[in-house]
């Protein structure tokens, strides 16, 4: 499935927002391991970060004035946090633009494959608690789906959330998984609707 995915992500439109009076930001969705054993990387954000206090996030952040794109944004952020260098990282894709709920940001994510032998460490204390390796076949199945309650203007809604050892995924970051699920799940039929014309011939 490795191979379609990354077919899949480089052949993706993704949906840009005007940016108007957002600030704009930048995220790597970043694939850990081999085939058949992929891992996602998020971070728990510390308590002292101005948004979003001790939250679950991708690697990345605000795109400074001095970078020339969004991409770049993602790569130095995600080396500044969780210390992969950009040389490390094989861009597999982008997908659709995600606005924050409050803190009104554009955040623009990026698919990427770590080189194997690379792994994530806390580059930023000040703003990462803990790393996560979620499983990407953990993500795949019913149990890690939950409703987290948020209050919005005073009324309590359910938003759809992933679990994972009593870490909440949720808002911007589960929608950027969303989005992402949603291809490799595509992927994954793919395969199997190959796999059939393959056995009947």
């Amino acid at each position: 499935m490795r191979h379609r995915l990354t077919s899949a992500l480089a052949a993706r439109a993704p949906h840009e927002v005007p940016l108007g009076d957002l600030r704009p930001s930048a995220v790597m969705l970043l694939l850990l391991g081999e085939q058949g054993d992929e891992r996602i990387v998020f971070q728990v954000r510390t308590q002292t970060v101005r948004h979003h206090k001790g939250e679950i996030s991708l690697p990345g952040g605000r795109r400074d004035p001095g970078d020339p794109s969004f991409l770049h944004t993602a790569l130095r952020e995600t080396q500044e946090e969780v210390g992969i260098p950009p040389e490390a990282v094989t861009v597999l894709g982008a997908l659709d633009d995600v606005v924050t709920i409050g803190s009104s940001h554009l955040i623009r994510p990026y698919v990427g494959e770590v080189q194997p032998g690379v792994q994530p460490s806390i580059a930023a204390e000040r703003e990462v608690h803990q790393l996560l390796e979620v499983p990407l076949g953990y993500l795949r199945t019913e149990e890690c789906r939950v409703w987290k309650p948020v209050q919005r203007e005073g009324v309590v809604e359910a938003t759809p959330a992933y679990e994972y050892h009593g870490h909440v995924i949720w808002g911007a970051t589960a929608r950027i998984l969303d989005q992402f699920m949603e291809v490799v799940e595509g992927c994954e039929a793919q395969d199997v609707c190959d796999g059939r014309q393959a056995t009947r011939r």
